[in-house]
């Protein structure tokens, strides 16, 4: 009876709806947001095409925010979305040659370890826009992207995990944290450094279990991981691991211990975990391929690097499960403030890391 009356209910909605908006009868004037009634969105009959890397859709992070992003852009602007994952590293080149074949207006290669072959497509068909999160498409090392029509995605991931490296350094009781790391290459080092080093900002004696799951997909890989570390004595564990951390998660909740999320609000998209998710270093990924896929439909691609920082409101802290206290709220907010005024860089590197000197704050 009640699913009855809400269906009932949810068809006078509509049917209000359309009598407000005048059952599309009125013409946009030009100028006016919207959509005049017949006329054709910028992307119809044009296709873009994500590739996701070896994580894949589901892991509630990386490639699902990708996705994301893509998806608002295609409900937006008419265009066809077409979705290719990848198994395995030697899917990327295959996957990019099968999404060649729709003459897309962009592939978006999801992954920094798709970079070299994104780099190869992108140079052997100049007529065609490419997009790589994580990856900036300089392969010689002169800093310089290697072809035209590639746009590079980056984020600083230092400076958000450097934030959730404060929350997770106030709030341990053992002074022993852990950091899962997908695989252990630079781009994923920077999620570590940093982290490390708003540890250390905050609670100088504590100690920081670093290890690597060799995987961004191997769930019980991070419940095996996050359960030692656990053991070891740690309360609260970051993870920069993809769906890894979904075994960070299960472990938590298990064992009663804190868990960190990243990309996503995690605490949002693993409700039943929720509880044990202190907050999530948020990688606003859905805006960067959002961004992507409307310049290329609406002609305005350019191929360069576009960089995410705090300042540019592409990182930042997510309290989905409302577990930060005000007075953590508090301190985050004082160091994001002083990151984003220039007062000190982040450490992106190990060795930037060892360096550090705890600044003023």
């Amino acid at each position: 009876m009640l699913k009855k009356a809400l269906t009932v209910l949810l068809a006078l909605v509509l049917v209000f709806a359309l009598i407000g908006c005048g059952g599309g009868e009125t013409p946009a004037t030009e100028g006016e947001e919207g959509q005049a009634e017949g006329e054709a969105l910028p992307g119809e009959g044009k296709v873009v095409t994500m590739i996701t890397d070896t994580g894949g859709l589901g892991d509630k992070s990386f490639n699902d925010l990708a996705y994301a992003g893509l998806e608002k852009a295609s409900e937006e602007l008419g265009f066809e979305l077409k979705i290719l994952q990848s198994a395995t590293e030697d899917d990327y080149a295959p996957n990019i040659q099968t999404a060649l074949e729709d003459n897309p207006a962009l592939i978006v290669c999801v992954g920094f370890m798709m970079e070299q072959a994104t780099v190869d497509a992108a140079a052997e068909n100049p007529d065609i826009n490419f997009a790589i999160v994580d990856g900036v498409g300089d392969m010689d090392g002169d800093g310089q992207q290697d072809v035209d029509n590639l746009l590079g995605l980056k984020f600083k991931e230092n400076e958000g995990s450097f934030l959730v490296g404060v929350a997770a350094g106030l709030t341990t009781e053992t002074d022993k944290i852990g950091y899962i790391g997908g695989m252990e290459f630079p781009t994923i080092i920077v999620f570590e450094s940093g982290f490390i080093a708003g540890v250390k900002s905050v609670n100088p004696d504590a100690e920081v279990y670093v290890e690597y799951a060799d995987s961004f997909g191997d769930i019980a890989k991070g419940k095996e991981i996050a359960t030692a570390q656990y053991n070891k004595g740690a309360d609260v564990i970051y993870h920069a691991a993809g769906g890894v951390g979904l075994g960070l998660f299960q472990a938590a909740t298990e064992n009663d211990f804190w868990a960190i999320g990243v990309d996503a609000d995690q605490a949002l998209t693993s409700p039943e975990n929720a509880d044990n998710i202190l907050c999530s270093m948020l990688k606003r990924v859905d805006t960067a391929t959002y961004t992507a896929a409307r310049s290329a439909v609406e002609g305005t691609f350019e191929g360069q690097v576009q960089t995410f920082g705090l300042a540019e409101d592409g990182i930042g802290v997510g309290d989905g499960g409302e577990n930060l206290t005000e007075e953590l709220n508090g301190e985050i907010e004082k160091w994001k403030a002083a990151i984003i005024e220039g007062q000190f860089t982040v450490p992106a590197t190990r060795e930037e890391v060892e360096a550090f000197e705890v600044p003023e704050i």
